[in-house]
Parts: structure tokens; C-alpha cells; sequence
């Protein structure tokens, strides 16, 4: 990995049998999808002390049918965003992707995901008036007083946030609670297509989910440009507490991303095989979560975790009858 002027080698190694790195099971198969994901490539690239803007990787393969199968089974070119493409060539018997992004980091073991939500950055929140103005401070008095002169509380900032978006962000329960009760929309999508329900559960934030919740909020809508769920987001990212508060306001367990990726599947693939997403994976499995249903290429949940090595998951997905 070149950064800064420097060259930072990251080892990845063969796997003890068959085809593929022993970081996943399909030669960097998924690596492609990576220059959709920039805000958790870009944390992978922080925590080891990098930045990186391009990435170029070589992939040595021994046959041009194996350079086909490598791009096959996933849409290489369907899923860019945030400024973000990628190139495929053969070159003399090798793959040579060369992915350019915001920020982005590809030498991953697996790739990370969850579109990028956008908060408010602080340039915007200097530049709000009104009621936007008002719930990126949590200013109850101020909404109160905006809303009885007649002010919208749907109005919209240049990225379709509302102003109870931006009080999700912010975490202002109250804020939250006094917009919804001047006819604010609890379920309405910005432009990236986030809610406040998933807002929270990206975040973490327990509170703020269970205050959207009971404003109204959905666990069931369909959120983020690949048409997944607050649950498929909470379960990429490990949050296991979300996960359980979510499948108590009724969030689908099998749901199926534009990726052909379920809660269960992006537990696996998505996460690290560690605590964090072995409860995600637990909680799932506990509530009825099919643990049967395969991803595109026909890998099921227990094929995926055997490959990574996730002796833990493996255990808990046979005791349940994944096959």
C-alpha cells in the first residue's frame, strides 16, 4: 500500500487448501465492492496510522477462466457512489484493479460495507436557519416557537435531511420528540435514503433508536441505496444491542440487500469473526433468523463462516441447523 510517499507491504496469505487468500474464500473476489464503502475503509485505513487516496492491486491468476469467475459474481461496475469507480483489465495473464476513491483503503481481508450516512458536517450547520438551525442545537424552545409561526417541519437542507434528521444525528431526544408532534414525518428518507431508525443503529445509539421507535419510526423500511434494512446496517457493524432492539420492533430477519446479502450473511462476510459480531450473530439466529439462505454465488451462512475461520460462528450456525 503506497501512502504518503511510502510503501506499507500488508501480508495476505494462501489459504492452507484450495483457490483463494486465507483472509476470504474467493481470491479477492469482493475487493471490487470496496470503492463503495469509503467511510468504513477509510476508519480501516486510520487504524493503521495510513491514508490512502488510490490503491493498486495485482491479482496473479493462472488461467483467463479464472479471470472470468473473478469478475462474475459480483456487480463490479453496479455499485459505485461517493465519487468512486473502479477499473478491471487483464494484463498478461493478471488482474489488475485499480480503485479510486475519497480516502479509500482496499487492502482489506474482506470488504466492509454500509453506505456512507452523512451527518451534518459543521460547514452546514453554520449555514442553517430556521428549524434546521434550531434541532442541530436541540433547541426546544426555538422549535416550539418556529413551528406556532408557521415553519415547516419538513423542511429540507441540501442533502434531504429534515430537521429531525439532523436531531437524530445530534441526538436530541426531546427535539426528536417536539418535531414528530408538529406533524415531522418519522419515517422520512434523505437523500441517501436513511431514516431516522437507521441513523441510530449505525451510530450505536440505543437511546436515540428506541426514542425513534416509539415516535413512530419503522424497523421494516426498506433504507440506504442498497435497498437493505436498519438491521442489515446493525448487523454489518457488529452492534449487537441494536440488533436485539430492532428484532423487537418487528424488523424483517431475512430481508435481502441489493447485494443478495441478509443480517445473518453481513454478520459474517461484513464482520471479523470476533465478540461484537458473534453476538450480532447470536441474537439473529435466536430470534428465527434463517440461517439456510444462500448469497448470490450459493455460499450459505456456515459455508462463509467455515472459510473465514470463524470457529465460534461455525459452532453456533450447525447447532442450528445450517447446513
Amino acid at each position: 500500500m503506497a501512502s504518503a510517499g511510502a510503501n506499507k507491504p500488508i501480508s495476505i496469505h494462501a489459504q492452507a487448501g484450495g483457490p483463494g487468500s486465507a483472509l476470504n474464500d474467493r481470491v479477492f473476489l469482493a475487493l471490487a465492492l470496496a470503492t463503495c464503502f469509503c467511510d468504513d475503509i477509510q476508519r480501516e485505513a486510520g487504524s493503521r496510522q495510513s491514508w490512502a487516496n488510490s490503491v493498486d492491486i495485482e491479482i496473479a491468476v493462472g488461467a483467463e477462466k479464472t479471470a472470468e469467475r473473478l469478475r462474475a459474481p459480483y456487480a463490479l461496475f453496479a455499485c459505485l457512489e461517493h465519487d468512486a469507480w473502479t477499473r478491471l483489465q487483464n494484463l498478461s495473464g493478471e488482474i489488475r484493479m485499480i480503485g479510486y476513491a475519497i480516502g479509500v483503503i482496499v487492502l482489506l481481508g474482506w470488504v466492509l460495507t454500509v453506505a456512507a450516512q452523512v451527518p451534518p458536517a459543521p460547514d452546514e450547520t453554520a449555514r442553517y436557519t430556521g428549524l434546521l438551525a434550531a434541532a442541530a442545537r436541540g433547541d426546544v424552545v426555538e422549535i416550539k416557537a418556529l413551528v406556532a409561526r408557521g415553519q415547516t417541519p419538513d423542511v429540507r437542507d441540501s442533502h434531504g435531511r429534515t430537521p429531525l434528521h439532523v436531531a437524530a444525528y445530534g441526538g436530541h431526544h426531546e427535539a426528536m420528540r417536539v418535531l414528530v408532534a408538529a406533524s415531522a414525518n418519522p419515517n422520512a428518507l434523505e437523500n441517501d435514503r436513511y431514516d431516522i431508525v437507521t441513523i441510530a443503529a449505525v451510530a450505536d445509539d440505543v437511546p436515540t433508536l428506541r426514542v425513534a421507535l416509539a415516535l413512530g419510526g419503522s424497523a421494516k423500511n426498506v433504507t440506504s441505496r442498497y435497498d437493505g434494512t436498519a438491521l442489515i446496517a446493525a448487523a454489518h457493524l457488529g452492534h449487537a444491542e441494536v440488533v436485539r432492539t430492532l428484532i423487537q420492533a418487528g424488523a424483517p430477519l431475512d430481508h435481502i440487500n441489493n447485494l443478495g446479502w441478509t443480517a445473518v450473511i453481513e454478520s459474517i462476510v461484513l464482520g471479523d469473526g470476533g465478540p461484537r459480531h458473534t453476538e450480532t450473530l447470536r441474537a439473529l439466529v435466536e430470534a428465527g433468523a434463517n440461517v439456510n439462505l444462500a448469497e448470490r454465488t450459493g455460499q450459505t451462512p456456515l459455508t462463509l463462516a467455515r472459510a473465514r475461520g470463524y470457529t465460534a460462528m461455525v459452532r453456533m450456525l450447525e447447532a442450528a441447523g445450517a447446513r
